[in-house]
Formats: structure tokens, sequence, C-alpha cells
């Protein structure tokens, strides 16, 4: 007997191959220079949304993007049956100081947000560690608020309405120490003292504070962080 051929409906065949199909990614291009393999992005006026692979999404400056190009590499959708292992997050080779970020909590949104600003991923996970021990309910008695310790008026600064949401408090977090850091001619020592004595004692004193807790903010975040 002549095996009988079965035609499937247009879209019963369609919602097959998507079932089976990878879904794509795309590739970010940073201003740095690196780059950054993304699930997709849409833009947000002059910010651009990336969600990242693993779920999720950073917010960031146009400015900070280049150009997107289609990975070749495609998106391994977490939902679908993993018949194969996600592809990392980043498309370059990462730092062997960097992969400790890989037990951090919320390690892939400092690593994300980290590269889109330009600020060593590294350094974040110690001011944290140094602010609040990664305790994303944290505030302090003169009201910083936090995984990164944001006060009310740098809160607002970065357009944070919840400043206990640990993605907008990393992002804002970040873009304010890159502020710091581009404001002191790229030094960390001083960025760090800034972001806990304010940058007016730093520009005061035209150096670190002499006060016994910034110095020791600095020193530690630094050996934390692998700089000292």
């Amino acid at each position: 007997m002549k095996p009988k051929t079965v035609l499937l409906p247009a879209a019963a065949l369609f919602a097959l191959l998507i079932a089976v199909a990878p879904a794509s990614a795309e590739i970010v291009f940073l201003s740095s220079g690196r780059t950054l393999s993304v699930k997709g992005h849409r833009v947000d006026g002059d910010n651009v949304v990336l969600t990242l692979r693993s779920g999720g999404e950073v917010t960031c400056d146009k400015d900070l993007i280049t150009k997107f190009e289609a990975d070749e590499v495609p998106y391994v959708d977490p939902d679908a049956p993993k018949a194969q292992e996600s592809r990392a997050v980043i498309t370059e080779p990462v730092d062997q100081d960097e992969t400790l970020l890989d037990g951090t909590p919320y390690g892939e949104i400092i690593a994300a947000a980290s590269q889109a600003h330009g600020v060593n991923p590294m350094l974040v996970r110690a001011l944290i560690q140094v602010e609040s021990k990664f305790r994303p309910t944290a505030r302090s008695r003169k009201g910083a608020m936090g995984l990164m310790q944001l006060m009310p008026s740098t809160a607002r600064e970065y357009n944070v309405s919840n400043p206990f949401e640990p993605k907008a408090n990393i992002e804002a977090g970040i873009k304010h120490l890159k502020t710091l850091i581009d404001r002191f001619g790229s030094s960390i020592e001083l960025a760090l003292a800034a972001y806990n004595a304010g940058p007016g004692a730093v520009e005061k004193f035209n150096g670190v504070p002499p006060y016994r807790e910034t110095r020791n903010y600095v020193t530690r975040i630094l050996a934390l962080a692998g700089s000292k």
C-alpha cells in the first residue's frame, strides 16, 4: 500500500518551524570598542533597552552604541527544550577575574551594565559588597538605598522611581560611578572617594579626603576588585 502524504496547513507548518528553530540574536557594538550579545533591543527615547539572553533588560544611552548586527550564533530560548547549552552572553574573551561574576548575585546585570557604560564589573561587584553586601533592601542611617546605596538625590538624578529594585539600582549606580570616574580624570581612587564622601570633599582636599571611613572604603574596594 502506498504511504499517505500528510499536508500540513501553512500556519501549522510555520508554528512547527518556530517551535524547533532557535530565536535570532544580535551583537551590540559599543563605543568603548567592546561587544555584547543580546536577545534583542528596542529604542526608548534617547535610550536603548537591551534584552539579555537569559532574561531581564539593561538600559543605556544611545551614544554608547555604534551599531547592531545579527549574531551568527542564534539565541536558544530558555523556555524551549534545552537540546544544547546556551552560548555565553559576552562575545569576546572574558578576563579570568571576571569569571568570578558567575557566582555573584545579579552577575549578568552587573556585567552587561558595566560593559555598556565602560566600567570594570569587578569594581562594581566590590563596591556593592562594601556598600550593601548584596542586600537589595539595605538602607543606611543617612538614607542611602539599595544595592549600590543610592542617595535620594542620586536616585532622582537618574530617574529611579524604586531604588530597591535591583536592576534599576545597579544601572543608576554604575552611571553615577562612571560620571565620577570621568569627572576625576579616570582616577578610580578619587571616583570611589567621591562616591563615598561626595565630589565636593574630593575637590576640597584635592584628593582622597582625610576621613578614616572614606580612606578605608577606598582601600577595601580596590583590594576586593584586585586593583591594589
